[in-house]
């Protein structure tokens, strides 16, 4: 694999990011997971552009992957008890299918432990769809620990995992 490059992305790059988003929900509707069967929500995406929390990693110039990663801790999902402020939080991570089944996903999750890491965060969380064991286990196979499931009706997010910040899979990434 060559180098991967991670960087804010730019307001002007909306597109790039719904385009990641929208081809890996086809991805999962393909494969019968009813997971980010919506349009990408333009709004929030708009606003992490805009405050440098959305990021695209890219290969050879090529933007390859994205990612949010910010402190916000959904008050439904994250209670006082799990020490919010701990932790930095990843959301809607894509990678292009043209580059699935490298290491282009675990890459991302060690650069945002390392993240988490360097901002003085104990933990790198997120929550995942509530049904996607395939998801599920690729989280544990990087290193995080499923903290518990919540079952709101109106959410099919709510399985909760954490790993320590600054934890690397298995390699050193750049």
């Amino acid at each position: 694999m060559n180098d991967l490059h991670i960087r804010p992305g730019r307001p002007d790059e909306l597109g790039t990011v719904e385009g990641l988003l929208s081809e890996a929900s086809r991805w999962l509707a393909s494969r019968g997971i009813d997971q980010w069967q919506y349009p990408p929500h333009r709004d929030r995406i708009t606003a992490a552009l805009e405050e440098g929390l959305c990021f695209l990693a890219f290969e050879d110039s090529e933007p390859i992957a994205t990612l949010q990663v910010d402190g916000f801790a959904d008050p439904e999902f994250w209670t006082e008890d799990d020490d919010p402020s701990a932790a930095l939080y990843l959301h809607r991570m894509a990678v292009s299918r043209g580059v699935a089944g490298g290491d282009v996903g675990m890459r991302l999750l060690d650069w945002a432990a390392g993240r988490a890491a360097a901002l003085g965060k104990r933990w790198l969380r997120l929550d995942a769809w509530k049904d996607n064991d395939g998801l599920h286990c690729y989280y544990r196979a990087a290193g995080f620990t499923l903290v518990r499931i919540v079952d709101l009706p109106h959410r099919r997010s709510g399985a909760l995992f954490q790993r320590p910040s600054g934890r690397l899979t298995s390699k050193n990434w750049h």
